[in-house]
């Protein structure tokens, strides 16, 4: 029997915070400290008296969720880039936390940055003193976390999304109005469809907003520069990528950050759930809507979309297919260059695709066709060192 874990209280009962080391990448220098507290008052009922894997799982995502909530919302935000929880410590009331906070600064910072972090870390946890620990192993992420519940609406009926249920979803506007979507990938990237630049390429033309609306945006910002893939050529389908930098770049907070990309090596199971995003139209022929809207899709496999009365030979190494063969669930008309998302047993979102294609809009054997994000990770590296 799985032990049933109920934590009545989250208190900070003891930190350690030491300058682990320095390492200077790309004129970046980033600082590991560590730190320590409990979780205390945990009440556990097995037989053993112990926790459990999935107990556990669910402590070192709680303590991360904390210190990323101090630090996001402190003065050190744009310095601030990820923890991760290292080790988990039973103990007889609750839970010792040992977690590597990492932080990256543009150059050699002066005592009163260090400073500030102590005063920060000390407004929430008090009793501080200093430990070693070894952060050779810690991978600096940060990315594919929201902080509202996953909710299943779709998007051809007209659901809404919830505010800040996809913090990187985006709208592409030309002359300030929607054409396509695209996925936040860092502070000043985007990725979306290259398709979305056929006929209009001109930077300065191209804004992008953020938030669950078009109208009015959350956040707006220019575009700097458009690189479409140098293979793509209209009417053809593949290579249907671009990433685009923007200016100024953004603060990430609860209502904007980036998702995740996949490594080129990753693979997505057929029949696996992912989700589409955007503000396209919610039928074949209408216009786009001004809120954003969320659906439920499956993976469908390349053997089921490469039958004939499928799409055939019309699907090349670079796409991916999502949806239903009965239809009913699609992407439409603006939700061009738009996310799909999947998340992995950590509730990390991975984009998976960027909308591309497809014939009408939730048609009968006729799925949405994606430009697959690992087929082009490599590509995308190249373009924007990410």
């Amino acid at each position: 029997m799985i032990a049933l874990l109920v934590v009545s209280l989250l208190t900070v009962v003891a930190v350690a915070i030491g300058l682990l080391a320095h390492f200077l990448v790309s004129g970046q220098k980033v600082e590991y400290y560590h730190g320590t507290f409990k979780i205390s008052d945990l009440r556990v009922n097995s037989n053993s008296g112990q926790y459990s894997p999935y107990h556990l799982k669910d402590l070192r995502e709680m303590s991360e969720n904390l210190v990323d909530e101090i630090f996001i919302d402190s003065a050190l935000n744009k310095h601030y880039i990820k923890n991760q929880v290292v080790r988990l410590t039973p103990e007889e009331d609750g839970a010792k936390v040992d977690v590597i906070m990492v932080f990256q600064f543009p150059s050699a910072e002066p005592r009163e940055v260090r400073k500030k972090i102590h005063r920060i870390l000390n407004e929430k946890i008090r009793n501080t003193r200093a430990l070693s620990i070894n952060a050779s192993s810690v991978q600096v992420n940060g990315c594919g976390k929201r902080v509202v519940p996953l909710t299943v609406n779709r998007i051809m009926s007209g659901d809404l999304a919830i505010k800040a249920a996809w913090p990187w979803q985006a709208s592409l506007q030309h002359n300030n109005i929607h054409q396509c979507g695209a996925t936040l990938i860092s502070n000043t990237w985007l990725v979306t469809a290259a398709h979305c630049f056929k006929k209009k390429a001109n930077p300065s033309q191209w804004t992008v907003s953020f938030g669950t609306t078009i109208n009015p945006p959350l956040m707006k910002r220019s575009i700097r520069k458009i690189i479409v893939h140098e293979r793509y050529h209209s009417p053809a389908r593949e290579y249907d990528i671009a990433v685009v930098q923007f200016s100024p770049r953004v603060t990430f907070t609860d209502d904007i950050r980036r998702v995740c990309l996949p490594e080129a090596s990753a693979s997505f199971q057929p029949n696996s759930t992912v989700y589409i995003t955007g503000f396209g139209a919610l039928f074949y022929g209408g216009e786009s809507q001004n809120n954003l809207r969320e659906a439920r899709l499956k993976i469908i496999s390349d053997d089921v979309c490469k039958q004939p009365h499928v799409y055939g030979n019309d699907i090349k190494s670079g796409m991916i297919c999502a949806g239903y063969l009965e239809g009913t669930y699609d992407a439409c008309r603006g939700d061009s260059g738009g996310p799909l998302v999947g998340k992995d047993l950590k509730d990390t979102w991975y984009l998976i695709g960027i909308v591309s294609w497809g014939d009408n809009c939730g048609q009968k054997n006729k799925p949405g066709v994606y430009t697959k994000v690992t087929y082009y990770r490599n590509w995308i590296a190249s373009k924007t060192g990410l």
